[in-house]
């Protein structure tokens, strides 16, 4: 890996660990990210680097009507949401401007929207998507289950397993989101990339 790679590894082991110290690493990731912005997709993206969270995705009975893709990046997780259920509300989020403003210029569909935001804090009331999805994202787990909707799946995979720069081991994602209600998880594994889709508990 690169020594960017490295710090992104580093940044994922320690803030999953400890929330708290993501003030740490959040400036300089975000001004990395904004650097490989416009050559992301061309020269850095991997053609398979969505087969794994594809698979999780495949695993979900019924269409979701309003999404939330964290880390969204240049907009491909966004722009495969949108292409599979035309109905769904798609949001794309990530901490990068520079990012964001790719994903603009490269979604046509009118059902997508990005916004520039910090996905430890985000500006969404609570439950307010039925899927939440992450593809090599860090997750912040208290969020994630804040903004996922009762009944609701969240869908996180890691395009290159245990290489990929941000990782963290399924296992430890199901532990924490099985500690924030959620259930009925499902493991999936694409050529080198891995994935999960969990359940938020009913409450009704």
């Amino acid at each position: 890996m690169t020594a960017g790679q490295w710090f992104a590894r580093a940044a994922t082991v320690v803030v999953v660990r400890s929330p708290r110290l993501w003030r740490l690493f959040r400036g300089r990731l975000s001004r990395s990210f904004d650097r490989l912005a416009p050559e992301w997709d061309t020269t850095r993206a991997s053609p398979s680097r969505l087969d794994a969270i594809g698979a999780a995705l495949d695993g979900l009975a019924e269409s979701p009507r309003s999404v939330l893709d964290l880390g969204t990046g240049t907009g491909s997780v966004a722009r495969l949401v949108a292409g599979r259920w035309s109905d769904a509300e798609v949001t794309g989020v990530d901490m990068s401007a520079g990012m964001v403003a790719e994903a603009r210029r490269l979604t046509t569909s009118g059902s997508v929207r990005y916004e520039v935001a910090d996905s430890s804090a985000l500006p969404f009331p609570d439950g307010a998507f039925d899927l939440v999805a992450l593809n090599n994202m860090i997750p912040f787990f208290d969020e994630i289950a804040r903004v996922t909707a009762p009944g609701g799946h969240v869908a996180i995979a890691y395009s290159r397993g245990p290489r990929t720069p941000i990782w963290v081991p399924l296992e430890r994602v199901q532990k924490e989101l099985a500690a924030r209600e959620f259930t009925h998880f499902a493991n999936f594994s694409v050529g080198e990339g891995v994935s999960l889709l969990a359940r938020k508990r009913d409450q009704s």
